[in-house]
């Protein structure tokens, strides 16, 4: 990007770096080096809008002219992954199993079986999962808060975010480290896939819907059973 390539010409001569976040996060770099990275790490958690595609690439170059160790770099950007995640994992802890469950008794086309599937897989492959999500764009804020939700043991998520979160980190500083002036051309190839993985999750939201409104309308000709919605009023007077 031109805007960062100014950024850093400004801030060799003196100057103030550009703005956006690219001018945000190396205003931060440069005030208090490696630190700065991981609190620009820790906010990207906390929201996803601030890409680590940004972030990461830039805590390489930044480590590439010097200003900053690579192993700095590498050891406070997991910090700043590891804290964030930490902070979504109190929040689906606050918020709790049972508000989610009054919440999903109140949704159409969502049933409660959805959500105890759902529990039962994470009770699976929650370690999984966390490793996981934590390489993946969208997911890697977000499977924190499921995990706060099932109270997941901290041991374990602690160990498979800071796994996750390293090895995601280390690939894109090291690009950044290894690209030099070519860095923001890791933003553009993590963009396809980021779009790629946005287009997925639409596809796969799509279809659910889809089959739900047709076995909802197939219900309303058969005659929608009310043992089922005798069911979601129970569930949700007892947790309100």
């Amino acid at each position: 990007m031109i805007e960062t390539t100014y950024a850093w010409a400004s801030a060799a001569a003196g100057g103030e770096p550009s703005g956006g976040i690219t001018g945000w996060a190396t205003d931060l770099m440069e005030r208090l080096g490696a630190p700065g990275a991981g609190v620009a790490i820790a906010l990207e958690n906390l929201f996803p809008p601030l890409p680590s595609e940004v972030i990461l690439p830039l805590a390489g170059f930044t480590a590439a002219q010097g200003r900053m160790s690579l192993v700095a770099a590498l050891v406070w950007t997991t910090l700043g992954s590891v804290a964030g995640a930490l902070a979504l994992y109190g929040v689906g802890a606050l918020i709790g199993r049972d508000r989610i469950r009054a919440l999903v008794a109140r949704l159409p086309l969502v049933k409660l079986s959805d959500l105890d599937r759902t529990e039962a897989w994470f009770a699976r492959h929650g370690g999984k999962a966390v490793f996981f999500g934590r390489m993946i764009p969208i997911f890697r804020s977000l499977i924190s808060v499921p995990a706060g939700l099932e109270r997941m043991r901290m041991g374990a998520f602690l160990l498979y975010t800071t796994l996750g979160s390293l090895l995601w980190n280390t690939v894109f500083v090291l690009a950044g480290y290894w690209l030099g002036d070519n860095w923001t051309t890791v933003q553009d190839l993590v963009g396809v896939y980021s779009k790629a993985v946005v287009a997925a999750v639409a596809v796969a939201v799509a279809a659910f819907l889809a089959v739900r409104i047709v076995k909802a309308r197939g219900g309303r000709h058969r005659g929608t059973p009310a043992r089922e919605h005798h069911q979601r009023e129970l569930e949700r007077d007892r947790i309100l």
